[in-house]
């Protein structure tokens, strides 16, 4: 009874996180349209979040002495690295269409392994990174001579690579008697990202204002501050902490479809409330990948398994590395 009630509040809040991150670039991208730098909306999302994470990063602060390399990688690749590159994509392309390249990650993992470890993968991991590349030359139409914008697509698609440094990074220290707290390594990758952040944003040259005007969102002018509100509270700190809570009453599998939802709900909230339509080709090319995605994230071999198979992550790192993606930086 306890157990089926723990998977259906894990179930909840695994819903609640991917609605909290699939809303991050529908919120972003009025701010940015508004007159906002793409820089300027991250450094504010993930600075305000790491105010609000203050607490924990204090409640977890030996981390710092412990995992300092964790730390930094964290906050240079999964936190300023991916929602840099995300934001400034959506400025030029659809938020539909940024989201699924970014869901090129798992299949990006799988390179990693496979090149870099130089392992093999699974036959089920490979057929997931074929789909996922076939269902991204639908979403971006290459029949068509790659009409999106081809800038927007490498941020994108650099925003990918920035989630398969975060993956990497997810395993380490994972088989440890004393792993990193996953909130802990979040609150302090915020810090650091905001850290970096600061430096490259230079916020002293923002124009402030701005933040006491509205933003038009398909005709509709909605209050700059709140949908700022949204993003900082809603989209970063609720969607990690949801996020955390959630994986860790599912099975890794069950998280990695929820999972997948962010991207299906950030079309669909782009397309309501952005007047962003997608073509059928696209929309069955988005499938596609997000199909593709969760076979390659699925095909990752029990920590008891000790041949050299790859999904998305190394091997005997499934359950801890799924703890972390779950709070991924995902927008």
């Amino acid at each position: 009874m306890h157990a089926s009630q723990g998977r259906s509040a894990g179930l909840g809040l695994a819903l609640a996180s991917a609605f909290a991150f699939g809303g991050s670039g529908v919120a972003a991208k009025p701010l940015i349209e508004a007159g906002l730098d793409p820089l300027h909306v991250v450094w504010l999302r993930v600075a305000g979040a790491a105010l609000v994470m203050l607490p924990v990063a204090w409640r977890h602060r030996d981390l710092v002495r412990r995992k300092p390399a964790l730390l930094v990688g964290f906050g240079l690749l999964a936190v300023a690295g991916v929602q840099a590159f995300y934001f400034a994509s959506i400025s030029r392309i659809p938020v539909g269409v940024a989201l699924l390249v970014e869901y090129l990650a798992p299949a990006l993992v799988l390179g990693w392994v496979r090149f870099v470890q130089r392992r093999q993968v699974t036959r089920a991991a490979a057929l997931g990174v074929v789909l996922a590349v076939g269902g991204l030359a639908c979403v971006v139409q290459v029949w068509s001579g790659l009409s999106f914008d081809f800038i927007g697509l490498l941020l994108a698609l650099a925003a990918a690579c920035c989630q398969v440094g975060y993956f990497v990074l997810s395993d380490q220290g994972s088989d440890e008697s004393e792993p990193a707290d996953p909130l802990g390594v979040i609150a302090y990758g915020l810090l650091i990202g905001a850290l970096v952040l600061t430096v490259i944003a230079r916020p002293w040259g923002m124009d402030w204002s701005l933040l006491g005007g509205t933003a038009d969102m398909n005709g509709s002018e909605v209050a700059a501050w709140l949908l700022l509100g949204w993003i900082v509270l809603i989209a970063t700190v609720v969607a990690y902490v949801t996020g955390v809570v959630s994986v860790r009453r599912l099975s890794p599998q069950v998280a990695g479809v929820v999972a997948c939802l962010e991207a299906v709900i950030a079309t669909v909230l782009a397309w309501v409330l952005l007047g962003e339509h997608l073509a059928a080709p696209q929309i069955v090319g988005g499938a596609v990948v997000l199909l593709g995605a969760f076979i390659a994230q699925s095909a990752t071999p029990k920590a008891a398994v000790p041949e050299p198979v790859a999904g998305s992550a190394p091997a005997g790192s499934a359950e801890r590395e799924t703890e972390l993606s779950a709070a991924r930086t995902a927008p």
